[in-house]
């Protein structure tokens, strides 16, 4: 690849309270925000890192952003922050995204760096950029210009940007919001910022994580006949994994793909002892046809004859896609950028907002299958492309039957 030279010099990492809202704050007059800001700004929200459980300094940054927005009411809950409009539409649209993201690689794959791919396509590399900041940089950029006057949508908008999605459900900044102040959530439909490469990818698969486990007798390894080696007997759970095959779910006109595999495994205490515990770790992706109590009985179903002790699990959520509003919705994606509705096959929050009775989808500019890999990149030009698909149904929302 070949570095692309730009007039953005060294990324914000040095102070993290100047990256987006300094960007922002030169966007604050009358118009669209132009496309090369947008990059500076996904450059900027990119190079705060923001490891789950590190995002205090992203959600300071973002939170000056929006108080700066007088058309805005903020609200901060920990590291989570709701803007809301009050312009007294009929219905209510959130846009919600998380600001943490899992692990930087070693060395860091931060700060961005922008790369122009053999095919000419340019791109940002970096830790983030996908999962989910694309959606976040859409988001901020939209609550700026949003809800002034002369640029005012169709319908009330809630900006809800939150923490601790990439690590166990019950950590999540949307869950804590959803107990703290349900009624700041609420809302006709929501849009999740995670990456759909700029199509509607309806609903979610649900997630469970077990672990499978063994039990042994421990002993010295030069006499190993005198213990039982529980790593060894675990060998059936491995291959009953193997062996599983993966369904492919068809729910409310569109088909999930599920997948049950190990995701770790651990054993032992040292090299000449004979291992008494072995704990494989197992995630199954559901489709949204079943709830949590049918996952795990499946799962248990699967492992029979082993201790199975659940560690994690959320529920998905259906397409939703026969709402008015959602249909309206992914009918102006579909004529923006020729993509049919897909399903999601990982988890995400639209299964949080389901819940609550809210109908979601997920809608963002990068590549679902880039999410979390070394490699994570973004093609700039989705970032406009995603945010004038958005804007432009924002601003002329509401014309789907009994909208």
């Amino acid at each position: 690849m070949v570095r692309v030279t730009t007039d953005r010099t060294a990324p914000a990492t040095a102070a993290p309270d100047v990256g987006p809202a300094a960007l922002l704050d030169g966007l604050l007059d009358p118009g669209t925000v132009a496309s090369s800001d947008l990059v500076d700004l996904l450059a900027a929200v990119c190079d705060v890192p923001s490891v789950s459980g590190d995002e205090a300094a992203l959600a300071d940054a973002v939170e000056r952003v929006l108080r700066a927005q007088p058309h805005l009411d903020v609200l901060r809950d920990g590291d989570a922050l709701v803007a809301r409009t009050h312009l007294g539409r009929d219905r209510r649209v959130v846009l919600a995204g998380h600001l943490d993201t899992v692990p930087l690689t070693d060395p860091p794959n931060l700060p961005t760096r922008l790369e122009t791919a053999p095919d000419g396509t340019v791109e940002m590399w970096g830790r983030g950029t996908v999962d989910m900041k694309g959606g976040v940089a859409i988001m901020l950029a939209l609550a700026v210009e949003l809800g002034r006057p002369g640029v005012e949508p169709a319908h009330d908008l809630t900006y809800v940007f939150y923490d601790h999605e990439e690590v166990e459900a019950s950590l999540s900044g949307l869950g804590r919001l959803v107990r703290n102040r349900p009624e700041a959530l609420a809302g006709d439909f929501a849009i999740l910022g995670e990456s759909s490469n700029n199509g509607i990818e309806g609903g979610c698969n649900g997630t469970l994580r077990v672990e499978v486990r063994t039990h042994g007798v421990a002993a010295h390894s030069a006499r190993a006949w005198a213990g039982v080696n529980a790593i060894h007997a675990a060998a059936p759970v491995l291959a009953r994994l193997a062996a599983y095959q993966a369904r492919e779910v068809e729910v409310d006109g569109l088909v999930y793909r599920e997948s049950l595999g190990a995701v770790g495994i651990r054993g032992g205490i040292a090299g000449n002892v004979v291992p008494d515990a072995c704990t494989v770790t197992v995630n199954y992706r559901f489709a949204p046809s079943q709830g949590v109590a049918e996952a795990e009985a499946r799962v248990r179903e699967l492992f029979e004859g082993f201790e199975v002790v659940v560690t994690d699990a959320a529920p998905g959520a259906r397409p939703g896609l026969d709402d008015p509003l959602v249909a309206d919705f992914a009918a102006a994606v579909q004529a923006a950028t020729g993509t049919e509705p897909r399903p999601k096959y990982g988890w995400t929050d639209v299964a949080r907002f389901a819940e609550l009775g809210v109908p979601a989808v997920n809608f963002g500019p990068g590549d679902p299958v880039l999410a979390h890999k070394d490699d994570e990149r973004l093609p700039v030009a989705r970032l406009a492309a995603g945010r004038d698909a958005l804007r432009s149904w924002l601003l002329d929302a509401g014309t789907a039957p009994g909208a």
